[in-house]
């Protein structure tokens, strides 16, 4: 179970939904461990390709645009997305999954091999501050403090916990959010899931405070008010407060793979595989399905500043809402890749990673059709 993913980058996990994944700098299946431990110490290289590279994921860090991808490539666009350039130390080239800033300055990215990286620069500058291995370390050691004492056999948590270090830094983070420049949560493959009070310094395990016996994949992480979601695997839904670290399980009338969540006022809205969304107006305790039209993997979302939603699909649509999620309507726009997540840049564009660099979307000089 705690064997390598077959994850070459983010969409590649959503489309496939997870299998055996070769390293993004083209590794087989099967290649000697120490070949992927290489491109985790190896800092991410200059490349013309990078501006046409496999993107995952792109956030705002006060006007910047920050956008992350495949062989640790991080870029950066000081005009609203129509020009990037690299950032200038990544210490790996592992794919990066995910980034998040909390400001203008200080921002997160995760990726493979449990790699979570820190910037105090806008992104210029990354430092890694937590890799697989020691999260393994992290969650035995949790592990057997939980565990049962006086000699009684040791406990199912702790025997996963020792196949995390075993596997060694092999393991992905999915998502990453922070609460303020001190608190925040990781979370991943296999149900991974840490915090940090400190701004990075230290983790702890959270995986003891989720009921997720199987070891589900976690996915997003979604600010609810003083809560988040937390979406994964098999219709997998958390309700979490971050100060009190509990978990409430969220019952979704679907068994499938959810990639994200949104709210807007006292909607909650969580999309995933093949078109699959669904809608609450209770806090998660009933559920409408909204329809999206072709059976697309929807792989990302966002709130837009004028209360708007907007989605974005593996077929390179992008959708929006003017009532809370109720419907959605298509943008007419030129074909685009894959999209893999999106963000509002200060201008008001909508700027779109997908498989193909970074993609500027005009919402306002833009027409809606039907799904």
């Amino acid at each position: 179970m705690f064997s390598s993913i077959n994850m070459r980058h983010k969409i590649v996990a959503i489309l496939a939904s997870l299998s055996l994944w070769s390293c993004s700098q083209g590794f087989a299946a099967g290649e000697a461990t120490s070949q992927r431990k290489d491109i985790l110490d190896t800092s991410a290289r200059i490349t013309q390709r990078a501006q046409t590279a496999v993107l995952t994921a792109v956030a705002l860090a006060g006007k910047r645009l920050v956008a992350v991808g495949e062989m640790g490539i991080v870029l950066l666009s000081d005009d609203n997305g129509l020009a990037w350039r690299q950032a200038k130390v990544v210490p790996t080239s592992v794919e990066l999954t995910n980034v998040f800033f909390i400001s203008d300055k200080t921002g997160w990215a995760v990726g493979h091999s449990g790699v979570v990286l820190k910037s105090t620069d806008s992104g210029e500058n990354w430092l890694r501050v937590l890799d697989g291995k020691q999260a393994a370390e992290v969650e035995l050691a949790a592990a057997e403090a939980a565990a049962p004492k006086n000699g009684e056999p040791s406990s199912t948590r702790q025997h996963d916990a020792q196949r995390l270090v075993a596997d060694g830094a092999d393991k992905p983070f999915f998502d990453v959010h922070f609460y303020d420049e001190q608190r925040g949560v990781v979370i991943g493959a296999y149900g991974l899931a840490f915090a940090t009070r400190d701004g990075g310094k230290t983790w702890e395990s959270l995986m003891g405070f989720i009921d997720n016996p199987k070891n589900r994949h976690l996915y997003s992480i979604t600010p609810l008010g003083t809560d988040s979601l937390i979406t994964g695997e098999q219709g997998t839904l958390y309700r979490m407060n971050e100060a009190s670290l509990h978990f409430t399980t969220l019952k979704v009338p679907y068994v499938g793979t959810l990639f994200g969540a949104l709210q807007s006022g006292s909607n909650i809205l969580v999309y995933g595989l093949r078109g699959n969304a669904f809608r609450s107006t209770d806090q998660g305790v009933n559920w409408t399905k909204i329809d999206f039209g072709p059976h697309l993997t929807l792989t990302a979302g966002l709130k837009l500043r004028d209360g708007r939603l907007a989605v974005v699909d593996e077929g390179g649509r992008v959708l929006l809402s003017n009532d809370g999620g109720v419907q959605f309507s298509s943008l007419s726009i030129p074909k685009m890749s894959a999209a893999t997540g999106l963000v509002e840049a200060a201008d008001g564009t909508l700027v779109v990673s997908t498989q193909r660099g970074a993609v500027r979307v005009a919402v306002a000089a833009n027409k809606t059709e039907n799904k």
